[in-house]
């Protein structure tokens, strides 16, 4: 071949390496791009084949020619019997003889040119001479010595004219590569129709996420005709109605909390005002009473030291309330061994187990004080709701690998249960659910209806 194919594909190789430093390509335009790139290998494997096809017909076609050429006349002049100058115009007969030019040569070396009528005039172009270039080669020139009437000797020489075939050749090409471009084309149009509706449900699907990006989770995708579009928009719908769902959950608990949090308040002022304040208001009049002479000083200071210890035992519960001291005094596992005799004595028909190693006090206060609040929203369902008749607690600490250590919390009761469909309608359910995730661990929960709960707490550990 004459055409240098590696430039070519280098090029390619070049213009593909361009682009990909680029910023991401659309799809139509890689589809686009990929159908152009074939289309020119296809070109420059067609156009190499043709060549040397075209290269070898005409060289066929010439040879073919000049032997055929070579033995009519041989043949017709071995008939001959007549004179010089009526065998000469048979010559010129041969003027329709294409790929072919004929000369006559006398032993006195003048050369007589047949005449022949020029072929490629009946074509309306020349090929180019790059064409031309490409497809001549080097083809033989014969020579014939004929004896003529009379004996005299003239040398018949033959040489090839490809120009004629070249024509054919070039307008066969011209033909091929008209159909090839147009095939090109209408693969373009096809292409690009069939992939229009597609890249149009990817708009429709890049919008509906932008717009869920700002957290409107009520977007939904429409259906597709597109099977896979479809599937995708349906689990994309899926997803956004879970994320409505926990966005409504959380709205929700975070609403709770703050309602929990200013009855809290209410609570605690309510307390201040009515303990508190009393007892302080009996205590400033007692002291007012024990400044007169004749004030029983004895009585007086009973009486102070009793309010007194009656304000301990408030700010004591109080104290407890908003945080246990115990844990931070203690550790984890008295706290909640606390917490368990706290709601057995409360409690006396339900019987409470507790386990517990004495590894859980060196957890991080951050981890303990969220364990003992999930610890204690359990008991508080087990006591309201579960009716249960016994409770085990268990927590221990899990080391599958050296590296890996996590902390595992099981509340386990044989009370009344529930459906599965009920578990996350409860803001106690939820706000453990979120305790847990806020420690980047997992809440499950397994239950039956009259087969009791049991919640189970996975906390990784550093």
């Amino acid at each position: 071949m004459l055409i240098n194919n590696s430039i070519f594909l280098q090029a390619i190789n070049l213009m593909l390496q361009v682009s990909s430093f680029q910023k991401p390509m659309s799809l139509r335009y890689q589809i686009n791009l990929r159908i152009l790139i074939s289309s020119l290998c296809i070109l420059l494997l067609g156009g190499s084949t043709a060549i040397w096809q075209a290269r070898n017909a005409v060289a066929k076609e010439v040879d073919s020619s000049i032997n055929l050429a070579v033995q009519l006349i041989q043949f017709g002049l071995s008939q001959a019997s007549r004179a010089e100058t009526d065998w000469l115009p048979q010559f010129n007969a041969l003027k329709e003889t294409r790929h072919l030019n004929i000369q006559l040569k006398a032993p006195s070396g003048e050369t007589t040119r047949i005449a022949r009528k020029n072929q490629s005039a009946n074509y309306q172009e020349k090929p180019p001479q790059w064409f031309i270039k490409l497809v001549e080669g080097k083809y033989p020139k014969a020579e014939h010595l004929i004896t003529a009437f009379g004996g005299k000797q003239i040398t018949l020489i033959i040489q090839a004219n490809p120009l004629d075939e070249i024509t054919e050749v070039w307008e066969e090409g011209i033909g091929f590569f008209s159909s090839l471009f147009l095939l090109t084309l209408f693969t373009f149009l096809a292409v690009n129709l069939a992939f229009d509706k597609a890249l149009k449900s990817i708009s429709v699907i890049v919008n509906a996420l932008k717009v869920i990006e700002t957290g409107q989770y009520q977007q939904k995708l429409p259906n597709f005709s597109i099977q896979e579009y479809d599937s995708i928009a349906k689990a994309i719908n899926h997803m956004t109605g879970e994320l409505n769902k926990s966005q409504q959950e959380n709205r929700a608990l975070a609403q709770h909390s703050l309602e929990i949090q200013e009855d809290e308040r209410q609570r605690l002022s309510q307390e201040l005002h009515d303990e508190m304040g009393q007892s302080l208001t009996a205590i400033k009049v007692m002291a007012v009473t024990a400044a007169h002479k004749k004030a029983d000083i004895k009585q007086t200071t009973d009486s102070i030291i009793s309010v007194c210890d009656h304000l301990m035992t408030v700010v004591r519960s109080m104290m407890q309330q908003l945080h246990p001291l115990v844990l931070t005094e203690l550790g984890l596992k008295a706290t909640m061994e606390d917490l368990l005799n706290h709601w057995a004595i409360r409690n006396p028909a339900l019987k409470l187990n507790i386990d517990c190693p004495d590894e859980v006090d060196t957890l991080e206060p951050k981890i303990a004080i969220q364990v003992f609040r999930i610890m204690q929203e359990c008991l508080t369902n087990i006591v309201r709701h579960a009716d249960a008749k016994q409770a085990r607690i268990t927590l221990e600490i899990m080391t599958p690998t050296l590296t890996r250590r996590s902390l595992r919390l099981q509340v386990t009761d044989d009370g009344q249960g529930c459906a599965a469909e009920m578990i996350k309608t409860g803001f106690g359910l939820l706000g453990m659910r979120e305790r847990v995730n806020s420690l980047g661990g997992e809440l499950a929960i397994q239950t039956q209806p009259r087969q009791g709960m049991s919640i189970i707490a996975s906390i990784p550990l550093k």
